[in-house]
């Protein structure tokens, strides 16, 4: 057998995968409600031709003769039939009704939760969410796992991690983040008021257009629209599509949105293209995926250097609302540390505070120590604890991510992962591009593409995250180079006595 066949037979199993998630994004974007029922047909009846090709026989021959006889193949083609062979033997263990089940119960799912969203009324999503943790429990003993049944979850989004480590980094997070938060809610507080005025959909939308285009994202290789809740999904490198959420008394949520899905577009977009359907072509993991986001999101974005070069450009988008707010003003109020109810629209800091409550509930669902229907009662008190805050709607509590209508349990702790990662990324990438915060203060963001490019995206799947972080920064991911960042870039704002983290 051939690593040509090899090749053929995953190409054309990622024709039909990228099939599947094309219908996902017009189901969040432009698919008419009366679609909904035909739609989760059409997608359980692809998933389960995909999972049929996925598992074929001819197909683990194929992976076992690779890596029996892998002398002949490149350190590249060892490492794809040895990762593929994994996934083989993950995937045999479903059976192709467990399949069409979890894609039809997926459909159902998101569509319970777009009309208890719209009605902010949890009783209406729990009859399928319900459903949907049962799959995901049995889900759990199908895969099999060690310690704690979340790790099965966890390690389909960010392989290999598991709960004893994610326990200990959000002991990090308790330990040392929250006293600094606290720190800064004892300084003088900066106003962002601004930020909530009367901001026009259709302007908005032409800055955040111009936001991805300063930041090289490719409009030939992909697009941008409007979502419930934004997100980024991809069909080749040469398709990939983001989606931004504009409200206008909030023009944060634009700004935040399009850089954020941007970072997770130019991912997909620089992933070797050569390489369509093998583990070489496909990114790392949630955490690493995460981290492109995060680094555009916050250390370029969030940053005052991003600023200088988009500040008088976003005020001649609306004068009159910006016209008495200066640059240092916006900039301080722009990172404004405030507890809050909704996780996308948190502050970079407090907002490992919203994961760290989802991370608890998750574990507490797959241990069966919460039930469905007690979840909205049981995220208030942890909003209320946590975070100080008191939720005062279904929408902005318990209803406003969409990840467990996707099946997505396990997916929440790889954006405390990608912060962390992408704190320790950007410290490298000041240390090996030239004058990189003077080149983004003059708009110049292509030698970070290019650094990012060379250093991570090319790369797919050849190395796991760890291999990555520590090729890349020559370490493991350390904590220490988030806070580090944190206390740097907040001590400056709030006028606090910075101290490093040892």
């Amino acid at each position: 057998m051939s690593y040509q066949e090899y090749k053929n037979r995953l190409s054309k199993i990622a024709d039909i995968a990228y099939t599947i998630a094309l219908q996902g994004w017009d189901q969040e974007t432009y698919m008419p409600e009366k679609g909904a029922e035909f739609r989760a047909q059409q997608t359980a009846t692809l998933s389960g031709i995909v999972h049929g090709m996925a598992t074929n026989a001819e197909l683990g021959k194929i992976l076992e003769e690779l890596n029996k006889n892998s002398g002949s193949l490149s350190e590249k083609e060892k490492r794809n039939a040895l990762r593929s062979l994994k996934d083989y033997n993950k995937q045999k263990k479903y059976t192709t009704e467990f399949v069409e089940l979890l894609s039809r119960t997926t459909s159902e799912c998101f569509q319970a939760w777009q009309k208890a969203k719209k009605a902010s009324d949890f009783s209406i999503y729990v009859p399928s969410l319900t459903k949907m943790v049962d799959l995901k429990r049995k889900e759990a003993d199908l895969l099999g796992y060690e310690g704690h049944p979340y790790n099965a979850m966890l390690d389909q989004y960010e392989p290999d991690a598991k709960v004893a480590d994610l326990d200990i980094l959000f002991k990090d997070v308790r330990e040392q983040l929250v006293a600094f938060v606290k720190d800064i809610e004892g300084a003088k507080q900066n106003e962002d008021a601004f930020m909530y005025k009367h901001y026009p959909k259709e302007k908005q939308w032409e800055f955040g257009l111009e936001l991805l285009k300063q930041m090289n994202y490719d409009f030939e290789a992909g697009r941008q629209d409007i979502s419930m809740h934004p997100f980024t999904t991809s069909f080749s490198p040469q398709d990939v599509r983001v989606t931004t959420k504009i409200l206008e008394d909030n023009l944060k949520s634009m700004i935040w949105s399009c850089i954020h899905e941007g970072g997770h577009g130019l991912y997909e977009q620089g992933l070797p293209a050569s390489e369509y359907g093998l583990p070489s072509g496909e990114a790392i993991s949630l955490g690493i995926h995460e981290s492109q986001s995060r680094l555009w999101e916050n250390n370029v974005g969030r940053g005052l250097s991003f600023w200088k070069a988009n500040y008088k450009k976003l005020q001649s988008y609306y004068p009159e609302n910006l016209k008495d707010v200066t640059l240092d003003q916006f900039y301080k109020g722009m990172n404004l540390v405030k507890p809050s109810l909704v996780r996308i629209e948190a502050d970079e800091l407090t907002y490992h505070f919203h994961i760290l409550i989802r991370y608890e509930i998750e574990k507490a669902l797959m241990e069966g120590k919460i039930k469905v229907s007690e979840l909205s009662e049981y995220w208030n008190a942890r909003y209320k604890e946590y975070l100080g805050v008191k939720v005062t709607s279904d929408a902005e509590g318990v209803l406003q991510d969409v990840h467990w209508s996707h099946g997505s349990i396990g997916y929440f702790p790889t954006y405390s992962l990608g912060s962390f990662y992408a704190a320790q990324f950007f410290s490298k990438a000041k240390e090996e591009v030239k004058d990189l915060e003077k080149k983004i203060e003059a708009g110049d963001l292509l030698p970070l593409l290019q650094w990012l490019r060379e250093k991570i995206h090319k790369h797919g799947k050849f190395y796991s995250a760890e291999e990555l972080c520590k090729t890349v920064t020559g370490e493991k991911l350390n904590f220490k180079y988030f806070m580090d960042y944190a206390k740097h870039k907040y001590s400056s704002i709030y006028n606090l006595k910075q101290v490093m983290v040892k």
